[in-house]
């Protein structure tokens, strides 16, 4: 094992030392010989010529005091001289730190006992304890993203301060966001070394190419916990079937000790906020348990399941969890009067209204069906294109009069599903431009669902939460509407349409972000929630409003809307229950291993210098009140 060696930080304060010279030479000239009444000066001739010859190092021989205060001089400068013993690995001048602040940092390891982030705050505490005047240090926290505690600093009252006020996120950890927010910096300042404290309940495969060296510092594991993994409802004839998954963590491999047991977990399910079923279920470690409950209801409910464990439960946040089931509607739709073969499907079918019609037309409808690029009508979260190519294709793809036919599909893209095109002939042929293939729609943000022999038929885009169908032909110049299939699709599309207004089922909202909303343009909302969390916005020119955070495990108002929404916010998070942890991070060219080891850091030692200094201070102090009569100073 190599000797840790010392070394100085400022070794420029050494020129102090010079001191010494004044202070040894004032003693020299500051010699006070004490006065004696003697018979005779013939026996010290010989005593005085020796102490010619032997000084000046009798002075020092004799002079203790003189000792004492070169000692202290010493002392001194050797402090500011900013010692320290080496650690034996590389000294980072900067170094960042990412602090894992997820749901599962918040588990405790035993009844009363110690969060993974307390645990992670001591560690770090240690850091900025053992931190060299010459260290830099950052402080970033990661959870579902990352955020800059403070710069990079040697201010350790604020360094103390970040850590102090790190709290628990309610939200699962997404580790690339920290280790990209650290890639960014060394940009800027030259970062050899990360230092990353996390519990190990991340994903073991991470999509990042480090730039640096990454010291994985692993926590110990949280105890035992069950929690809710899923919350979700299903409309039925009769209101809604509501469905619940609850786990408890499963045993690591290899630990000692009985294998886990079974744990007794009493649930409640409140509707409105008063309940309405209350039992008690056995969760096996490792396993599963689904809850199955009915609710009747024709008007928007708000639904919460909690659970309580009988035993020590380590995480809090995954025991309650919120689900919003709206009110029942028709589902409103949109479809010009020349699309004659789309309204007669339409009608058919049972729950809809049906626009343009008798009544007038809504703002804003689930679903609607276009056959040309300037197509009027309502906003719609679900939007059907028949017969063009959109501008933003039209240098990928050409249509032309011609006859082709449908050669291959996605059978299982919820538009197609139990729709058979083979055989169908269409009267509009798409021809790809030169040079373009099926890359070039990707990376204009479409997927190909169908296509010809020269070139696709179909495609699927997503955009700000709008899901864009689009029939580069159109079906009435096609066999299609003749098929049984036709019917078939246009069912399908109006259960994409349902589903996407959560007209059909509805699922609880994880932690992190609400969903988009959209509401009146340009207004100005507050969102209010747990913890006295609160949040102002302004929704865009087309009244979409994005990006609203969703921290905490709890109940969530938006107001400055006409009518105030409510929403709930849940762990929902399998990983973050189950306390799983990894024992190694891969990265596409290198696996980083945990180390559970305390981490090396250089120890100063200028305190130890300068309890040395006080303390040869009093000792001179003592010496000067207490020296014996006669003994010079």
């Amino acid at each position: 094992m190599p000797m840790n060696l010392p070394g100085f930080s400022a070794l420029i304060n050494a020129w102090w030392f010079l001191l010494l010279v004044p202070l040894i030479i004032f003693y020299f000239l500051k010699l006070r010989r004490p006065r004696l009444e003697i018979p005779s000066l013939a026996l010290w001739r010989q005593v005085i010529s020796d102490q010619r010859v032997n000084s000046p190092f009798q002075k020092f021989k004799r002079n203790l005091l003189l000792l004492l205060q070169i000692l202290l001089l010493c002392s001194l400068i050797f402090g500011a001289m900013q010692p320290y013993l080496s650690s034996g690995a590389e000294q980072a001048r900067y170094l960042p730190v990412l602090i894992d602040n997820s749901a599962s940092m918040a588990a405790l390891d035993a009844p009363n006992g110690k969060s993974r982030l307390d645990e992670a705050k001591e560690k770090v505490s240690k850091l900025i304890d053992d931190l060299l005047p010459d260290q830099r240090i950052c402080l970033i926290s990661v959870s579902s993203t990352a955020r800059k505690l403070t710069d990079f600093t040697d201010n350790k009252r604020l360094l103390r301060e970040a850590v102090a006020r790190l709290e628990v996120g309610q939200v699962p950890s997404r580790l690339e966001d920290g280790l990209r927010m650290a890639q960014a910096m060394s940009r800027v300042q030259p970062i050899d070394t990360v230092v990353l404290i996390s519990d190990g309940n991340v994903p073991s495969e991470v999509d990042f190419e480090l730039p640096y060296k990454l010291n994985f510092q692993k926590l110990g594991s949280g105890g035992a916990n069950v929690g809710i993994v899923d919350f979700n409802a299903r409309r039925s004839r009769t209101g809604w079937d509501v469905f619940a998954r609850i786990e408890g963590t499963k045993k690591p491999e290899g630990a000692e000790g009985p294998p886990t047991a079974k744990t007794l977990c009493e649930y409640e399910l409140l509707q409105n906020g008063q309940p309405v079923k209350q039992e008690t279920v056995s969760i096996e470690g490792g396993k599963a348990e689904r809850l199955v409950f009915k609710v009747a209801t024709s008007i928007a409910t708000s639904l919460e399941l909690r659970i309580k464990p009988d035993g020590f439960d380590s995480l809090a946040s995954d025991n309650v969890a919120f689900l919003e089931i709206p009110a029942p509607r028709p589902l409103a739709v949109y479809c010009p009067m020349g699309m004659e073969t789309y309204r007669e499907a339409l009608a058919t079918m049972p729950d809809i209204n049906l626009y343009p019609g008798a009544g007038s037309e809504p703002k804003a409808v689930d679903l609607k069906i276009a056959e040309g690029p300037l197509s009027t009508g309502p906003d719609t979260r679900v939007q059907f294109n028949v017969g063009f190519v959109p501008e933003e294709l039209s240098n990928l793809v050409e249509l032309v009069s011609g006859h082709t036919e449908v050669v291959d599909w996605r059978r299982t893209a919820p538009l197609l599903q139990h729709v058979q095109l083979l055989d169908v002939q269409i009267a509009d042929d798409p021809k790809l431009s030169k040079g373009v293939g099926e890359r070039d729609f990707e990376l204009a943000g479409y997927e190909i669902l169908a296509q010809s022999r020269s070139g696709p038929l179909i495609l699927e885009k997503t955009i700000d939460g709008k899901l864009v169908y689009q029939f580069l032909f159109h079906t009435d110049r096609s066999s299609l509407v003749y098929r049984v299939g036709f019917p078939i699709m246009v069912q399908n599309l109006i259960q994409i349409a349902a589903q996407r207004a959560n007209l059909l089922d509805s699922k609880a909202l994880p932690t992190g972000s609400l969903p988009p909303q959209r509401i009146t343009p340009e207004t100005e909302i507050r969102v209010s929630g747990p913890h006295g969390y609160t949040e102002t916005a302004k929704s865009d020119k087309d009244g979409f409003l994005s990006g609203l955070a969703a921290p905490y495990v709890g109940p969530y108002e938006i107001t400055g809307t006409a009518e105030p929404l409510k929403l709930g916010a849940s762990l929902l998070s399998s990983g973050e229950t189950g306390l799983v942890t990894v024992e190694k991070l891969h990265f596409p060219e290198v696996a980083v291993s945990a180390s559970t080891m305390v981490l090396k850091t250089d120890q100063p030692l200028w305190g130890w210098f300068a309890i040395a200094g006080l303390f040869f201070l009093l000792l001179e102090w003592w010496y000067f009140q207490k020296r014996p009569a006669g003994v010079p100073v």
